[in-house]
């Protein structure tokens, strides 16, 4: 009589799960890997719960930083990040890849439908590894080594992978490889100079135009940037890193509209992982004057680039995580959500006018402003040094007219963070008297110092303004707390 036991049943009585090391006493011990992190690892387990504590007590006014949802975090955590997967759906160079090439289609699919184009005129590659790997490889595949490109100059609000050099050294690869020259904004109204960058354009010649920012508050002027472009026969390449989340939502301009290429990162206010992603063209590119018709070839140079030109494996994982995040942007209340983004940082750049602070082109359109503290004789050091003393997470940037990214004028601000934990307009007139405050401080400790920021930091450390700044600590992490943190329970 043939037995009912099947023979994964069989092997499961008969196997350990776990094929350890065989102790004296005959029985198999655990995988050393199988402990939870807090046994196995209780030094990292305490670092991820203090960072973890920093992040519920604080408040992350970091305009590129937000909070992932619990879902995003569970596929980054998954058996997604075993497999190795070199290649493309139906072309890869490992075996067993069934399910990955369905989620690799799956994320393009929803790629393109959180952004609401067409598959017939748009193709998607979803694996860089975050935006500047993405950024260099479509100057990899399309401008080739010391072609020319033209991007907003970083200390203007622009990018490092756009093409920043100084006069006395090449900073970024992207000025290393390729030839850059920047385009600027008014000194005085801190606008891009559109006209400027139209009569440079026409004198540099440049393959490539970028329309992307790091810390510009305004829309881009994407019909101007096509026009400029065209005048140049140049690609035009949106780095929407920014504002992507913004544009899924139609709150923002849209770069698909006039641009070849789309690049952005998946994280700021798209809320996934961190990623990249390029989107690029197809079909007609234009008719020329015999009439034939003139066709994009960039979904084989960009795909080459991407693997096998610049990166290995795919993190599949992380291209799991950038698909549950583009399923999330497609519901409704995600378009709630980057609405309010907007409001909060209007709410902030006002709320810090009203109490006489310069603010960059005098408002914002997105999710982030840029803080002038020149009138304010202080400087973006000073000031985000004290501010993250009392909890307050931001970052120093230059301001237009600064001559240094080392000594930056100001402060960027971003609220899709906080708008994550689910702060609303009046939350933010709070966090602007928070910040008020700080800077007050700042000041304070400005005075009684001496010029170098060795000596401002002497001075902050000595016992009365420890006190000064722990009170203020106390309160700001306070409020802080009373507002959910987005994410795993625990970790």
């Amino acid at each position: 009589m043939s037995s009912s036991i099947s023979p994964a049943k069989k092997r499961a009585k008969t196997e350990p799960d776990n094929m350890g090391e065989t102790l004296a006493n005959g029985k198999t011990s655990p995988w050393f890997g199988d402990q939870p992190l807090e046994q196995n690892d209780p030094d990292i387990y305490n670092i991820i719960l203090k960072e973890k504590d920093r992040q519920r007590r604080g408040l992350e006014l970091i305009a590129s930083e937000n909070f992932a949802s619990k879902a995003v975090l569970e596929a980054l955590g998954s058996c997604l990040n075993n497999k190795y997967s070199e290649g493309y759906p139906g072309t890869r160079y490992y075996g067993g890849t069934k399910y990955i090439d369905e989620l690799e289609l799956l994320c393009q699919k929803r790629a393109l439908e959180a952004f609401g184009l067409s598959p017939d005129k748009w193709g998607v590659n979803v694996q860089p590894y975050s935006g500047s790997p993405a950024n260099f490889a479509i100057y990899t595949a399309l401008v080739e080594p010391h072609g020319r490109i033209m991007g907003l100059d970083l200390p203007d609000g622009g990018h490092l992978s756009h093409g920043f050099m100084t006069d006395k050294r090449k900073v970024s690869a992207t000025s290393i490889f390729f030839e850059s020259m920047p385009y600027k904004v008014d000194p005085k109204s801190g606008l891009i100079n559109y006209e400027q960058l139209q009569v440079n354009a026409k004198l540099f010649h440049p393959k490539l135009i970028i329309a992307g920012i790091s810390c510009y508050s305004r829309n881009l002027d994407y019909a101007k940037l096509r026009e400029i472009a065209d005048e140049n026969n140049a690609l035009l390449l949106a780095d929407m890193a920014h504002v992507s989340g913004l544009v899924s939502a139609g709150l923002v301009a849209n770069p698909f509209e006039h641009c070849d290429l789309v690049s952005s990162t998946t994280h700021k206010t798209l809320r996934g992982p961190r990623a990249g992603i390029i989107f690029f063209r197809k079909g007609v590119r234009k008719v020329l004057k015999d009439g034939k018709e003139e066709m994009y070839n960039l979904e084989k140079p960009i795909n080459e680039a991407v693997f096998p030109g610049l990166q290995g494996g795919p993190h599949n994982h992380a291209i799991a995580g950038v698909a549950v995040a583009l399923k999330q942007a497609m519901q409704p209340e995600f378009k709630t959500y980057a609405s309010e983004v907007i409001a909060n940082a209007r709410v902030m750049a006002k709320c810090l006018m009203d109490r006489g602070y310069d603010i960059v082109t005098g408002g914002t359109d997105t999710h982030l402003l840029l803080l002038d503290l020149r009138s304010k004789n202080l400087d973006g050091n000073r000031a985000d040094k004290v501010l993250e003393e009392i909890s307050i997470a931001c970052n120093k940037n230059t301001c237009p007219g600064d001559k240094s990214a080392l000594r930056p004028s100001g402060l960027r601000f971003g609220t899709p963070a906080l708008t994550s934990r689910n702060l609303k307009a009046e939350d933010f007139e709070k966090v602007v008297d928070f910040i008020d405050r700080g800077i007050a401080i700042a000041l304070e400790i400005k005075a009684a110092s001496g010029p170098l920021l060795k000596e401002f930091m002497a001075t902050m450390a000595t016992e009365e303004y420890q006190k000064k700044l722990a009170a203020l600590r106390d309160e700001v992490e306070a409020f802080a707390t009373k507002f959910p943190l987005p994410g795993k329970d625990v970790l």
